[in-house]
Formats: structure tokens, C-alpha cells, sequence
């Protein structure tokens, strides 16, 4: 057995990039955002990204899930939410 690592060391000169300025990053493979695109933007009211600190699998029953994915697109975030919404009312009878 290999006792290796299989992670590789950077090849990236990170002290060259560190000292670039602005002007000496080159930016054609990015290309400027245009007043067309701006147009095109979605704007989400009360958008509240889920915080990805641990993700937990468990058992979740089929009628549950399917539950949820009739009534919301992003069904993983709606069964966040009533837990989130649970553990609140829990601590307020409870505390």
C-alpha cells in the first residue's frame, strides 16, 4: 500500500499573485457585465441562503419528502425551515 498522500502541493506561485496589482490581473476571459445582462438578473425577496455547516443523512419518510415536493420547489430548504421553525417554538414553551 502507497503511504503517500494523494493530496497535491500547489503549483501556484501565490507570492507572485499576492503582489500583483489591479492593472496586472488580466481580465479578457471575464468579460464586463453589460446593462443587458443586469436586465436579465433575478431578484429573490427575502432570499436567506441555508447555511451549509453540517450535512447529516438521515431517514426521512417517502410520504414526507413527497409531502414537500408537491407543495415547494426547493423542498430540502421548506423542510429546513418548519424544523428551524419547531426548535423556536420549543424553546419559547419550554424555556
Amino acid at each position: 500500500m502507497n503511504n503517500e498522500t494523494s493530496i497535491k502541493k500547489s503549483q501556484t506561485d501565490w507570492a507572485r499573485i499576492d503582489s500583483m496589482t489591479d492593472e496586472e490581473i488580466d481580465f479578457t476571459d471575464c468579460p464586463e457585465v453589460t446593462d443587458e445582462m443586469w436586465e436579465k438578473v433575478i431578484l429573490r425577496k427575502n432570499y436567506k441562503p441555508i447555511p451549509r455547516i453540517n450535512q447529516e443523512n438521515f431517514p426521512i419518510d417517502k410520504e414526507t419528502i413527497e409531502f414537500f415536493k408537491s407543495r415547494d420547489f426547493n423542498y430540502p430548504a421548506k423542510i429546513n425551515e418548519v424544523l428551524r421553525e419547531f426548535i423556536e417554538k420549543d424553546k419559547t414553551s419550554s424555556g
